[in-house]
């Protein structure tokens, strides 16, 4: 049996800046959310999306920062032969 939307959230109680409101308000303005909770939802799960992105930058500059000379040559190997077999496609369509 599915349970509600209502009975899995989790109800809090705090104070936010009057900028932060602004922001929720505009979502719910812009029919991105449609009430105040859907709107702080919203804004967490973008918040997560950017830090998921910025986490994934990191480790791919770590990663290529740590390789060894071997290990470089052989990437840029792969990035040439991605290369070649990339150039007959048409990304628009």
């Amino acid at each position: 049996m599915a349970m509600s939307a209502r009975t899995t959230r989790q109800k809090i109680s705090t104070t936010i800046s009057s900028s932060a409101l602004e922001y929720l308000e505009g979502l719910i303005r812009n029919d991105d959310a449609r009430t105040l909770a859907e709107a702080i939802d919203l804004a967490v799960e973008r918040l997560l999306v950017y830090e998921n992105r910025e986490r994934l930058a990191n480790d791919t500059a770590a990663y290529f920062a740590n390789l060894s000379d071997e290990e470089a040559a052989e990437e840029q190997r792969l990035e040439s032969a991605l290369s070649q077999s990339a150039r007959g496609v048409d990304f628009d369509q």
